[in-house]
């Protein structure tokens, strides 16, 4: 069931917040957007099925919103990927940005978003993403990735001492808060539905450059982002999806001078992660006892087979791309190891609440 409140002229941009039982934290998010951001801009929210008293409290919330606010109710949870779709195709503008229901932006953030695009090679813009409880901390600006497909938000965890603080082309931006050319949507088409969640800003950003769009972080654009607040960081659901899709990625996106390394690229990086568990660092060591590591490792395999019923219907879509690509194999290869996360860094890190 579609909702709208208010009917002014064609915004400039569009604003989708996808929402699943997190009430609280969609009002404190659709209350930053309160404050001046700007630009004139239209508001979609796309209720996943909630049943919290988000999707009514949207409602109350518009009539005395100063933006319009189109209203999105599923009657299930679709999963943020098909969420983000509904959003993108009733938006009215040529550009949409996407903010998490557990972030909060700063005033003007939408406008600093807006400010990438003057360029028309650029179909993305980044934010600079800080830690909700602990502003000083970056959670991401911008992404960098592993060459067997796992990504990671760059910056995460660094104290921010200005050292992101100047424009930059980086490789794509984070779903939680960035902006995309409605075009550049129109001609690549939106987020990939089964992937349902997690990873899926990767593939999307990673496949726009692919077809030859580039991607500025804009510093000026922040928000504030609490961790982990859609399935909780240590869940297995979330540790069999990032896993999935990261084998779905590599295997729809990646160049094959990479893919056929896939596996060795994979086992040093399960292998570093366990070093760095032993010594109390990574991703693993936040599992409190060894049951609840071994679910973890159950979890990550139960991705992997996942991704292995599903490699068919992703190879068709990888021959489907290959009209869009702009750049060859080698440039995408070039791409990816220039945009590198290392392997200490990674393994030795803890991921934000997207990864």
């Amino acid at each position: 069931m579609n909702e709208s409140f208010q009917h002014d002229p064609l915004p400039l941009a569009s604003v989708v917040i996808v929402n699943w039982n997190r009430r609280a934290l969609l009002e404190a998010c659709l209350n930053s957007l309160s404050q001046p951001q700007g630009l004139p801009f239209e508001l979609i929210v796309v209720d996943n099925g909630s049943s919290d008293g988000s999707a009514s409290y949207v409602g109350s919330f518009a009539t005395s919103a100063p933006f319009p606010i189109h209203l999105i109710r599923n009657a299930e949870n679709r999963g943020f990927c098909a969420a983000n779709n509904q959003g993108i195709a009733a938006a009215r503008s040529p550009f949409v940005a996407l903010l998490n229901n557990d972030a909060e932006a700063e005033p003007g953030w939408l406008a600093h978003l807006h400010t990438a695009f003057t360029d028309e090679t650029v179909g993305m813009a980044a934010s600079k993403i800080l830690v909700y409880e602990d502003p000083r901390i970056i959670d991401k600006v911008g992404h960098l990735i592993y060459p067997d497909g796992q990504n990671r938000g760059r910056g995460t965890g660094e104290l921010d001492s200005g050292q992101y603080d100047h424009i930059e082309e980086v490789l794509w931006p984070d779903g939680c808060a960035c902006m995309y050319r409605r075009s550049m949507l129109d001609e690549i088409g939106g987020f990939d539905e089964d992937l349902f969640a997690y990873g899926d800003d990767a593939e999307l950003g990673l496949r726009a450059r692919i077809a030859g769009w580039r991607c500025l972080y804009m510093p000026a654009a922040v928000v504030r982002h609490h961790r982990g607040a859609t399935l909780g960081q240590l869940n297995p659901q979330r540790i069999t999806l990032i896993e999935r899709n990261r084998v779905l990625l590599a295997a729809k996106l990646f160049p094959g001078s990479l893919l056929w390394m896939n596996g060795a690229f994979y086992t040093a990086r399960i292998l570093a992660g366990l070093w760095a568990a032993l010594r109390n660092k990574g991703e693993i060591s936040r599992f409190p006892g060894w049951k609840d590591k071994l679910r973890a490792m159950l979890a990550l395999i139960r991705g992997d087979l996942q991704a292995l019923m599903m490699l068919p219907k992703t190879l068709r879509k990888r021959r489907a791309l290959r009209p869009l690509r702009r750049l060859s194999p080698r440039q995408v290869r070039e791409l990816i190891l220039n945009h590198r996360i290392t392997l200490r860094e990674l393994s030795e890190s803890v991921a934000g609440p997207g990864l």
